[in-house]
């Protein structure tokens, strides 16, 4: 479920990504997303600017991980309180699933990447073919962000809707901490016969900060794979 992507699926996601930013115009405000598809796109958005192909952009980012790379590779940032409207927002996936309702969070900065997305006038998804599931849940466990203050009894509570959870850990066992300094419990609900129902009940727990499930919010799905680069639009 969280293997280590083949030298074909990063070809795949490079190219997805790279097709992304040829939305990017002169002047625009771009939202950088979080994982290793969305960091092409970040590290391609740098040459665009080096090269003086696209001018007078400011990006914002969805982690202090992205925030980090974006500086270094001299793309200007927005400050952190967004003032302003995205015009779209470039980021990966987990799982997509027919409707373009998604599992995010997979690099831990689901609640960043909500916020983002829903400032952006225009989500683009950009994944590669594996990402594509008939059911959300299928392949992925569902994020849930929380508050380290009485976790364990959102964990309860999440069991009492069908999950198995694990808390989600460093390399080194210690729990991994979000930007926002709160928990990740990866939860496997299975296959999700109402993500929306799912989603509804996630975000009505005081304790639970924010859900890796985004429903609604793409605008743009660009899938890579054997067949090429495939660009869809609502």
């Amino acid at each position: 479920m969280n293997s280590e992507p083949t030298i074909l699926q990063n070809t795949y996601k490079q190219a997805a990504a790279q097709r992304a930013v040829d939305f990017i115009q002169s002047g625009m405000k771009v939202g950088l997303g979080t994982g290793s598809t969305a960091l092409f796109a970040t590290r391609r958005l740098a040459e665009l600017l080096r090269a003086g192909q696209v001018r007078d952009l400011a990006a914002f980012a969805t982690s202090k991980t992205t925030d980090a790379i974006a500086r270094q590779l001299g793309i200007p940032m927005l400050s952190d309180d967004l003032a302003v409207t995205l015009d779209l927002t470039i980021d990966g996936a987990d799982e997509v699933d027919p409707q373009w309702n998604l599992i995010k969070g997979g690099g831990g900065a689901l609640l960043r990447e909500k916020i983002v997305a829903q400032a952006s006038a225009r989500e683009i998804i950009v994944v590669d073919e594996t990402k594509l599931s008939p059911r959300l849940g299928t392949r992925f466990a569902v994020p849930v962000e929380v508050l380290p203050f009485g976790w364990r009894s959102q964990a309860r509570f999440l069991e009492t809707l069908g999950a198995t959870y694990t808390i989600r850990q460093n390399p080194d066992g210690a729990r991994f901490i979000t930007d926002s300094g709160n928990l990740i419990l990866d939860c496997h609900f299975g296959p999700l016969a109402d993500a929306r129902a799912l989603a509804d009940a996630l975000a009505a727990r005081a304790g639970i900060v924010e859900h890796g499930l985004f429903i609604g919010l793409v605008t743009d799905l660009i899938v890579a794979g054997a067949d090429g680069v495939h660009w869809q639009t609502r």
